[in-house]
């Protein structure tokens, strides 16, 4: 019974590691920018959540759209201040994002101090299913994640505004001439990404001592996984996070942690090796 305990603990860590890694699959694997800073974008989403529910002492489904909309504006501050003249230029995005990141650390510090914050758990009963105990709030992740999972498949397949940001992706210049206002659409993308980061880290105040450096420990792991799933595949972010969130929780019942995700990494490089495109491939014209 201990791996399915495992296994169904394992899920809420999937369900996190695909909130955040949509919004990577938005920045990074659809309009090419390699977004350091999103790890401090789940950082704000949690310090949010700690203002809302501790100070401000409000429900925590406002800490939920305070998150978003919060991570959303610093990241439309972001693509308008910083990222909007880099366009087509990955590695310099990469180098302005990192700077971004270390002065929004500070910026936390500055404010909350560097010691960590904590957020109560907004739902502390439990479901027990045979010896398999499984908290309400996991649940609620679980649940949650799916349905922005759904949410954002629809709008990027199902809607005028998708259709224009996959033709952006496709051909900038073609979509250009064509009449679409690339700009509007960029700003408005990268801070839908953003405002989903802020959501991850919304659930994770309640789980995690909230710090300035929070957001770091998941970056690598979301970035393995868009890698892993294929770059700006939507499914395949879906099953990476699968992969890598189960494979960290299962291979620490035989090891420590920091091994287990030594043991992922290595995987995620064999699998790349044989896959260079990852698990899925995205097709598109030449």
């Amino acid at each position: 019974m201990g791996i399915i305990q495992s296994l169904v603990d394992g899920l809420s860590l999937t369900s996190i590691l695909m909130m955040i890694s949509i919004g990577l699959v938005i920045t990074f694997g659809v309009m090419k920018v390699i977004n350091v800073a999103h790890g401090e974008l789940i950082m704000i989403g949690a310090y949010t959540t700690y203002v809302v529910t501790t100070i401000l002492q409000l429900p925590f489904i406002i800490a939920l759209v305070a998150s978003f909309i919060v991570s959303a504006i610093v990241g439309l501050i972001m693509e308008v201040t910083i990222i909007k003249r880099l366009y087509g230029r990955p590695l310099e995005t990469l180098l302005a994002t990192f700077g971004a990141s270390i002065a929004l650390q500070q910026i936390s510090k500055i404010i909350f101090g560097p010691g960590g914050k904590s957020v109560s758990n907004p739902m502390s009963e439990v479901l027990i299913v045979g010896d398999v105990v499984i908290p309400y709030f996991r649940l609620f992740i679980i649940i949650f994640s799916i349905t922005i999972f759904l949410i954002t498949v629809f709008i990027m397949f199902k809607t005028k505004f998708g259709m224009q940001l996959r033709s952006i992706s496709e051909n900038r210049n073609m979509s250009e001439c064509l009449g679409l206002n690339t700009v509007k659409i960029d700003s408005l993308t990268f801070a839908i990404g953003s405002g989903l980061a802020g959501l991850a880290g919304s659930v994770l105040a309640p789980l995690k001592s909230i710090s300035p450096t929070m957001g770091g420990e998941f970056l690598v792991d979301s970035f393995m996984v868009v890698v892993l799933g294929g770059v700006g595949s939507l499914s395949g972010t879906a099953l990476g996070s699968f992969i890598i969130g189960e494979g960290n929780v299962l291979m620490t019942i035989v090891t420590t942690e920091i091994l287990a995700k030594v043991l992922i990494f290595v995987l995620v490089i064999i699998i790349i090796r044989f896959k260079p495109e990852g698990l899925f491939k995205i097709e598109g014209r030449r």
